[in-house]
């Protein structure tokens, strides 16, 4: 299985950090970006060998390559989304479809979270799509809410949801076995040839529309938070420097 983390973000409301940096090479704690958080998480899970999807701003994150790898102990392959100021993310993550047959750990580069998200995806390890989801914190308007079925497996993922009927928020981490590789490609490829301003969540309800079963993995009472504006950075500096 290898890690993946979506970094192609422009980042503008960070601005000015992300004149010249993508949204995952912003500092959180010193030196240390929401980058080396999620590619330390991957390390001590186990997931050495990692996939970034850059975009904006990618030869920071070349430049950086090689440090990185040193860093954290891993092995980094860059995908590159050629879209990434003009589309969203549901393009994003579809141009590295050619990783997912080797199953993937997925997480945001715009997500500050403790390693237990991931070990808490690793095992619960089982239904072919599985999302880390936050059932603790209150909900408003702008989380990526989710609903379930009877079954406790997704109906719903999305932003336009009223959050009193939802079940908890989607925090941005996923792991994808590879058996799901084409059928996640071609539900994400539907996705963004439909409207490419669509997210890869998107994609995920595609899945569920087309009849696939998608579980959730509850991430229990944790400190997180996801970087989209100086307020949320604020946040990640007080919680970065407790992992």
């Amino acid at each position: 299985m290898l890690g993946m983390v979506l970094a192609a973000g422009a980042g503008r409301r960070l601005r000015p950090y992300t004149d010249t940096l993508p949204k995952a090479l912003v500092p959180v704690d010193g030196e240390t970006t929401i980058m080396d958080i999620s590619l330390r998480n991957l390390a001590a899970a186990g997931l050495t060998d990692v996939v970034i999807v850059a975009g904006y701003c990618a030869k920071a994150v070349e430049e950086r390559k090689e440090a990185l790898e040193e860093r954290h102990g891993v092995k980094l392959t860059l995908v590159y989304n050629d879209k990434a100021e003009e589309w969203n993310n549901a393009y994003s993550l579809w141009t590295a479809r050619e990783y997912f047959s080797e199953g993937v750990l997925l997480v945001n580069g715009d997500t500050v979270h403790p390693v237990s998200v991931e070990e808490t995806l690793l095992a619960a390890r089982g239904p072919e799509l599985l999302l880390a989801v936050d059932n603790v914190k209150t909900l408003a308007d702008e989380e990526m809410k989710v609903t379930l079925d009877s079954s406790g497996h997704l109906a719903r993922i999305t932003k336009l949801m009223d959050p009193a009927t939802a079940a908890g928020e989607y925090i941005g981490a996923t792991l994808i076995e590879g058996s799901l590789a084409g059928r996640l490609a071609d539900a994400l490829k539907a996705t963004w040839e439909r409207d490419p301003q669509l997210y890869y969540e998107d994609g995920y309800q595609e899945l569920v529309n087309r009849g696939g079963k998608v579980a959730v993995a509850p991430i229990g009472k944790v400190d997180w938070v996801e970087v989209d504006n100086h307020e949320d950075l604020n946040r990640a500096r007080e919680i970065a420097c407790r992992y």
